[in-house]
């Protein structure tokens, strides 16, 4: 349109998630014509972001150093293990607070269709982990789609045979949440995980 240049641009940032041909031009239009200062901030921190960040050789997420923080933290129950598919959930459920124990992030979900099986996520460097005997309960925290849910019985059948304690974060009715717009899948997993009142 304007030039090679502006296009490779626009390219480029359409290749990040939700962001249309329309999006990207705006953006790359506000950086060439507003904010070149910005644009430099932008482009160094890309760079050394993708230079410096890597994959802990522990757990899969995401760090700068060959283990991230969490999984040398003496302080965290390394007894308590949460499987995840990806960073991105990892960081969803440190903002909650809530949890104290160590991680393992699949990098994807088991995906048939899509030729993605259990080597190409991970699987049997988890199940090494598991065997090993420090891990005593597994909390499988893998999406609530398809594939999340086939993941995390591919991983309840494979761990049967370990002396471990198996669960799968709770899934139903967002708190807050008014019924007629939930929708069926998640309003059915709600009715069938239903908690007894004491």
């Amino acid at each position: 349109m304007f030039s090679p240049k502006f296009d490779e641009l626009v390219q480029a940032l359409r290749t990040l998630p939700s962001v249309g041909p329309k999006s990207a031009q705006r953006m790359a239009l506000n950086l060439v014509m507003k904010n070149k200062l910005q644009a430099e901030i932008l482009a160094n921190a890309l760079h050394h972001a993708v230079n410096s960040i890597v994959t802990c050789q522990i757990c899969h997420s995401l760090t700068e150093q060959d283990v991230c923080d969490i999984c040398l933290a003496y302080d965290r129950d390394d007894g308590l293990l949460c499987v995840v598919e990806s960073p991105a959930d990892v960081l969803a459920i440190e903002q909650t607070g809530s949890f104290r124990g160590k991680y393992y992030v699949l990098g994807g979900h088991l995906s048939p269709l899509d030729g993605v099986g259990p080597e190409d996520i991970g699987i049997p460097s988890l199940m090494t982990r598991l065997k090993q005997g420090i891990v005593k309960e597994v909390i499988l925290a893998t999406n609530a789609t398809v594939e999340g849910q086939a993941t995390a019985h591919y991983l309840l059948e494979a761990c049967k045979h370990l002396p471990l304690k198996l669960t799968r974060i709770a899934q139903g009715v967002p708190q807050g949440g008014e019924l007629e717009y939930v929708d069926s899948h998640t309003l059915g997993q709600a009715m069938h995980h239903r908690l007894q009142f004491k």
